[in-house]
């Protein structure tokens, strides 16, 4: 019987960069696959059975187990290769980043790969390649919202100072409605595509049952939810909600309640009058996503109304109250990263890549 092959070097570093490298599903197949070979030659495996499991040549595990041996997880990468050198140099990288901070073509609102390649007479290939190495997405769509109010900067860092900074023995909340959901009835399930990929599919045709509005107070120091779901859409709702959350919190503290402008919320005075240790903070115009019960809303929607069809109300309902129940165990504080966006600095992004 063949011996087992000697165990190469390897540092507790290179151990991790391998372990995460197996983890990933963005690296390239073939080093996932090297990473592989080397951690079963670190865990004593022979060469065979690693062959073996692995589908690969003996040879193949025994090259890649001496250049990891001598040169560590450098050794896995491919050496360069002798032939024809790349014409695409620094002045191809000026060029396709210049291109971008040009009016895109007639006909066009934004600039893509072919529209780039024609620009300069080259290949879209190229373009291709050189975007992907700069981490540029030009079909990637993001937004921002940037307040004009003359009250953004008191109203927001009160609002984050709750987050960071909690008053002492006090509870933070943050509490908003999401209006008009509708429960589509709709066949859903796992469809097969012309090029013969599995992906989620539904009809495009449904049936509506009614509608269904949801309040929800999200507690920042432990992410607890609350929610209450109800038909209609006025501000009456709002009050007995708060007095259903305040209920359920208990005790005598200071409860300070993050609201934004929405009429419902906003003209409802004399409550908060009649409720001295709650206090309101309003979020400034145009910028909702300070409150912490927005980024709770998108999970929500994401696991539970995304794809997803309703026979009626009543099966929305129970799929809300379902997720709340579910997510409660596995809530953890948010950690407050947002940072804000200028316009100067959107507009210098792809200028400062150029320099």
């Amino acid at each position: 019987m063949p011996g087992k092959a000697p165990i190469p070097q390897c540092t507790e570093k290179d151990r991790e960069f391998l372990e995460q490298m197996v983890r990933s599903r963005t690296e390239e197949f073939r080093m996932v696959e090297r990473a592989r070979i080397i951690l079963k030659c670190l865990a004593g495996e022979r060469v065979n059975e690693i062959a073996r499991v692995l589908q690969v040549r003996p040879n193949t595990v025994i090259e890649w187990r001496r250049r990891f041996d001598k040169e560590g997880v450098k050794g896995l990468k491919d050496k360069p290769r002798s032939g024809k050198p790349a014409i695409y140099d620094a002045e191809f990288r000026k060029n396709v980043l210049s291109t971008l901070q040009l009016p895109p073509p007639a006909g066009q609102a934004h600039w893509d790969g072919p529209a780039v390649a024609k620009h300069l007479d080259t290949s879209v290939h190229a373009v291709w390649r050189l975007l992907r190495k700069e981490g540029i997405s030009l079909s990637r769509q993001r937004s921002w919202s940037v307040s004009a109010g003359p009250e953004f900067i008191p109203k927001a860092a009160d609002i984050v100072g709750l987050y960071l900074n909690p008053p002492e023995n006090a509870l933070v909340i943050s509490v908003d409605e999401k209006p008009t959901l509708h429960p589509l009835e709709r066949p859903t399930g796992y469809v097969e595509t012309d090029n013969g990929k599995i992906a989620r599919g539904f009809k495009s045709r449904y049936k509506r049952h009614g509608v269904l509005n949801l309040f929800a107070a999200l507690e920042a120091a432990n992410r607890a939810n609350h929610t209450h779901a109800s038909q209609h859409k006025r501000r009456l709702e709002f009050p007995p909600f708060l007095e259903h959350v305040l209920a359920g919190l208990g005790g005598d503290r200071e409860i300070h309640v993050i609201l934004d402008n929405y009429c419902i919320q906003k003209k409802n005075d004399r409550w908060p009058a009649a409720h001295p240790s709650v206090h309101f903070h309003f979020t400034p115009t145009s910028a909702s996503w300070l409150n912490q019960v927005e980024i709770w809303f998108g999970i929500m929607s994401s696991k539970t109304l995304r794809g997803a069809g309703f026979e009626s109300i009543q099966h929305l309902r129970l799929a809300i109250e379902a997720f709340v129940t579910a997510y409660g165990p596995t809530a953890r504080p948010f950690v407050w990263r947002k940072q804000g966006t200028s316009i100067s600095q959107f507009r210098a992004t792809i200028a400062n890549s150029c320099n």
